[in-house]
């Protein structure tokens, strides 16, 4: 047999297993922490700024990793119809032979974050522990432990990316919290809640034959749409509540540019038709699409609205 072909097959493989295309929201998310820290006139070094970066993409990325790992050995893999925004990347039911070297990848970016969070305990003191146990905890049960349980699994993704990974940046950066971390890091919480939530309703009968347990299953497809469709809206009406409160500057209305596109995903969800209960996903794939173009694109014009402030 020829290794060295099997080195850069198994490269190749936690590469697509850690979802590349997505691995921006993380650095969107942990921005959100600089711009705050910007907008509220605190001194920071490139590097410190870096590594909470560097930190956000190995977290998002270990997540990936150990999902696509769990997921080819649990077996769900061989039942989920695959979309571009679910049902993972299809990596290791094509390369069976690269599980281990993802695995070994997932723990590698772990302790890369270890090693980043050490970094940060020196500089900044033991209240780093917390955000980093927590987030050690996150990263490793979500997939065999938290999807099993509907709310928690709905609300884990949203704290992990929001008020666990921007106020974490925040302290890391900082040494305190603020008002305005606090309103920004909100924010990504509903909007990657909601994300999580409508990406699993391609998934409800394949994840329900595993084992799993979330809100998409206990509601169906057309009532947790809805609930994304209010995860939504409560993410863009922080804007006007915090700023109205004084914890957002008025730059921060920026992100409110995405509102059409977000009143018509809102409208879609809403309405979609009772064949989506029966597994008809012509319509929720559109919406799904342009789920994570306004997540995206409202995190980025919140962070030019920040730093824009200070």
């Amino acid at each position: 047999m020829d290794t060295s072909a099997g080195v850069p097959a198994a490269l190749r493989a936690c590469l697509r297993s850690s979802r590349p295309n997505f691995l921006i929201l993380a650095p969107l998310c942990a921005g959100l922490a600089i711009a705050a820290a910007w907008a509220n006139g605190h001194a920071f070094s490139s590097l410190d700024a870096l590594l909470v970066l560097l930190g956000a993409l190995l977290a998002h990325a270990a997540v990936n990793l150990f999902n696509e790992h769990h997921d080819f050995h649990s077996g769900l893999d061989e039942l989920t119809e695959r979309t571009p925004f679910s049902g993972g990347s299809g990596s290791l039911p094509e390369r069976p032979e690269a599980a281990q070297a993802v695995l070994m990848a997932a723990w590698a970016c772990l302790v890369g974050i270890m090693l980043i969070g050490v970094w940060f305990l020196w500089r900044v003191g033991p209240v780093m522990l917390f955000y980093g146990l927590v987030g050690l905890g996150l990263v490793v049960a979500y997939t065999g432990w938290l999807t099993r349980r509907p709310w928690l699994c709905l609300l884990a993704p949203g704290a992990g990316f929001g008020l666990l990974m921007v106020l974490g940046a925040y302290q890391a950066l900082t040494g305190t919290l603020a008002a305005t971390a606090v309103a920004a890091a909100l924010i990504p919480t509903l909007l990657v809640s909601a994300l999580l939530l409508i990406n699993q309703l391609p998934d409800i009968d394949a994840d329900r034959r595993v084992g799993r347990d979330h809100l998409a299953i206990r509601l169906g497809p057309r009532r947790a749409a809805r609930l994304v469709a209010v995860l939504l809206g409560l993410a863009f009406a922080v804007v006007p509540v915090a700023w109205w409160v004084g914890a957002l500057p008025g730059t921060a209305w920026l992100m409110w540019l995405a509102l059409p596109a977000v009143a018509w995903l809102v409208r879609g969800l809403w309405c979609l038709p009772a064949d989506v209960e029966r597994g008809e996903q012509a319509q929720l794939l559109p919406l799904m699409g342009l789920n994570v173009a306004t997540l995206l694109g409202s995190l980025a014009l919140l962070n030019v609205g920040l730093f824009l402030a200070g």
